[in-house]
């Protein structure tokens, strides 16, 4: 990149270090082109011209963000997600921004909250919960609708302001709060004062400081003796009783219809953690948080000499059947590598990634996905040798046979699956 066009700042204090910074993570994190079309391998063709152009524009307070591209994927209950695609340009404007403001954010937001955040992740939200269940009876499972959708611009400007004195890191924000989305029609969708997309870089920051007050300060000045655990929208909350848990769900309806949010009604519910202690009867035993199901579970004792009813974690029926949806539409049948070696170099990433999320707690669970990609491999090889063709039983010889030579093939072989 030719560093000699630029200057250092301009009227605003925006070095071309930091917009060199906010570049290499924006391009570590890949993702598709905007509305523009131009793809990461189209920018680094033009690097040094769409850098000094962006640079440019945003040190001197006169960069307008592009519309983001609307996208949609599907969720886990099989309805549509929609997501906000910034351009690649835009979306290193942004990182600019998230990296200035967001060390003086952390020093304010609260160690319950582990979304999206520096050195926070989803296991140590799950560890936290997986804790406070042993120790307290209920909890609240908490989930609001719309989330993201429905941040009012106004209020959350309120919080920035608290804590972003700059006035040109406030003119950005709200352009981006601002910013039309373009629709697959082409058609422009203007904002109406509420709503940050789902994709675009500094959104989950904006939607953390929007949390940190609706529902984490809230919580600790309501109840400080009550754990949570949030991530993201999605929160739980220990409660000692049923009768403690129903007035704190009560009071937080109140409180986020107050900041212009609401409970998604089916979504939200009251939870007994029940386990060979805790024996009441009660409809509502389970819950899902972070594609794991918290319910009561057959248990090992720690020296394994007995088994006892506990209350625990594993990878969710909803999240196991993505994992099997994904085997499918890999289409491990049709593959057409000439050997077992290339399909386990392909798959192996993939592999390695669902066990190092899906394998935390109970790891076993994730033996059933792995029973279909055996079976997925030993239809492979009967497609591709004749031998086995006719005969299913020395198709699993073969398998079996791969599987002792080499242990270490496939990743989930290595750390120990049988399958």
């Amino acid at each position: 990149m030719r560093m000699n066009l630029w200057n250092e700042t301009r009227g605003i204090p925006i070095s071309r270090t930091m917009v060199w910074e906010a570049y290499k993570k924006v391009k570590a994190n890949k993702g598709s082109a905007g509305v523009d079309l131009v793809s990461m391998e189209d920018f680094e063709t033009n690097r040094s011209q769409y850098l000094y152009k962006l640079w440019n524009r945003m040190s001197s307070g006169s960069y307008f963000p592009p519309p983001v591209k609307q996208v949609e994927i599907k969720k886990k209950d099989g309805r549509m997600r929609k997501l906000g695609i910034p351009t690649i340009s835009d979306r290193i404007g942004q990182m600019v921004v998230k990296d200035f403001i967001e060390p003086r954010m952390e020093k304010e937001f609260s160690p319950n909250s582990y979304g999206y955040r520096p050195n926070k992740n989803a296991h140590q939200a799950l560890s936290f919960v997986r804790e406070n269940c042993r120790r307290t009876d209920w909890v609240i499972d908490l989930d609001i609708k719309g989330f993201f959708d429905n941040i009012d611009h106004d209020k959350l400007m309120l919080a920035v302001t608290k804590h972003v004195p700059e006035k040109w890191v406030r003119m950005y924000i709200e352009r981006w709060l601002e910013m039309p989305v373009q629709l697959k029609s082409g058609e422009l969708v203007v904002k109406q004062g509420k709503g940050t997309p789902q994709g675009g870089v500094i959104s989950p920051l904006l939607a953390n400081l929007y949390l940190h007050y609706t529902l984490d300060k809230w919580l600790e000045k309501t109840d400080p003796t009550v754990k949570f655990a949030r991530y993201a929208d999605d929160a739980i909350i220990h409660c000692r009783s049923k009768g403690h848990a129903e007035y704190i769900l009560n009071k937080l309806d109140t409180r986020v219809k107050a900041c212009g949010l609401e409970l998604h009604p089916e979504k939200t519910k009251i939870v007994y953690c029940k386990d060979y202690r805790r024996k009441g009867k009660y409809p509502i035993v389970k819950f899902d948080f972070l594609s794991y199901t918290f319910q009561p579970r057959s248990t090992k004792s720690k020296r394994g000499s007995h088994m006892f009813l506990g209350f625990d974690c594993a990878i969710s029926i909803s999240s196991r059947k993505r994992l099997a949806d994904k085997l499918e539409e890999l289409n491990i049948v049709k593959l057409t590598f000439k050997s077992i070696v290339g399909i386990a170099q392909y798959l192996n990433p993939k592999i390695e990634g669902w066990i190092n999320y899906y394998g935390k707690f109970r790891k076993s669970e994730l033996t059933k996905v792995f029973k279909l990609l055996q079976n997925r491999l030993i239809r492979w090889a009967r497609q591709r040798y004749k031998r086995y063709k006719t005969s299913l039983n020395r198709a699993f010889k073969w398998y079996a046979r791969i599987r002792e030579q080499f242990p270490y093939l496939f990743y989930h072989w290595r750390v120990g699956y049988s399958c």
